[in-house]
């Protein structure tokens, strides 16, 4: 069977679609989700439809792909991004859902997640006018940090190095809790830590172990300050390139791979934090995470006083 691209039509074959994911698609949550995306796309469309996975980062970073999506580049139609990545491109709604300490729990999100308010959410870049729409909400656990050195509470944090990325709510947060925020990029993070050009990070339980990040920073404290959402985007042209029967299918495919991947989470952290054990890691439990709220209160009240009725509607949802 020949098989052509989108912009091809698909008179000889189906139309495909590539999917960027920059984590492997093995033991990972975003993993799971693009492959269910993958299979629901291609039962809903009998196959006229092909999404090609290209996972593991092989076409560039988050921010590479967002930039060259609205820049109007070919290089993805799909890529699965943190859902507050779009802060940086003017969606101010999409920070709310990185304030420290607004999720109390999954189920806490995923009664945002369900709800007309995430759709309003969803709409934003278009609203704004970027040319990507996002299709839905996912979440891969909370993210924790993890040291070099054995830490046993908030206290410890003072004068570390610890990387985030380069994002105004990450590095208040980091500053807030009395450490200092430094940027590193996310594949140089592993050498930056070996080196002790960082003290420590912070990542999504699973991602903290498929990266091997352990065998340099063996010490983990749960104190949850931020629950890993994630969205699938798609870029706008290639979604007006499809008719309203496939664009059908692909918000339906958007929704089941959702779902897919929230359904694992449980599952891969079981698993992940059995596989920590075992490696030796010393993971310690926060369990009064009151103190960190308190700490990084200046950093929750600057960056949701343009939208408090939207913040509080999501700490309604508790």
């Amino acid at each position: 069977m020949v098989t052509l691209s989108l912009t091809a039509g698909m008179r000889s074959g189906p139309k495909i679609l590539t999917y960027a994911e920059m984590n492997t698609l093995e033991g990972t949550v975003p993993g799971e989700m693009a492959k269910a995306f993958k299979a629901k796309t291609e039962e809903l469309s009998g196959g006229t439809l092909i999404i090609d996975i290209q996972a593991n980062g092989v076409l560039g970073s988050e921010e590479q792909l967002i930039d060259n999506m609205l820049g109007g580049g070919n290089i993805t139609d799909f890529t699965r991004i943190t859902a507050y990545a779009l802060l940086q491109y003017g969606c101010e709604k999409a920070a709310l859902l990185s304030i420290p300490y607004t999720f109390e729990s999954e189920e806490h999100f995923y009664r945002f997640a369900e709800s007309e308010l995430a759709q309003e959410f969803l709409l934003e870049p278009r609203e704004i006018g970027l040319p990507i729409r996002g299709l839905c909400y996912a979440q891969e656990g909370f993210r924790n940090f993890f040291f070099k050195k054995e830490v046993k509470g908030i206290e410890d944090l003072k004068n570390m190095k610890l990387r985030v990325s380069n994002d105004p709510i990450m590095t208040g947060m980091v500053n807030d809790l009395g450490a200092y925020a430094t940027t590193v990029a996310f594949t140089e993070l592993y050498s930056a830590l070996s080196s002790g050009v960082v003290d420590g990070a912070e990542q999504p339980t699973a991602n903290y172990l498929s990266n091997a990040f352990p065998e340099v920073a063996p010490n983990l404290i749960l104190d949850g300050h931020t629950l890993g959402a994630m969205q699938i985007v798609m870029a706008e042209y290639r979604w007006e390139q499809l008719t309203e029967q496939e664009q059908g299918w692909i918000m339906e495919a958007a929704q089941y791979a959702a779902k897919a991947a929230n359904e694992k989470v449980d599952e891969i952290l079981e698993d992940t934090f059995a596989q920590l054990r075992e490696k030796g890691v010393n993971i310690v439990e926060v369990e009064d995470k009151t103190p960190w709220m308190e700490a990084c209160r200046d950093t929750i009240e600057t960056h949701t006083k343009n939208n408090r009725e939207l913040y509080q509607r999501i700490l309604d949802m508790k």
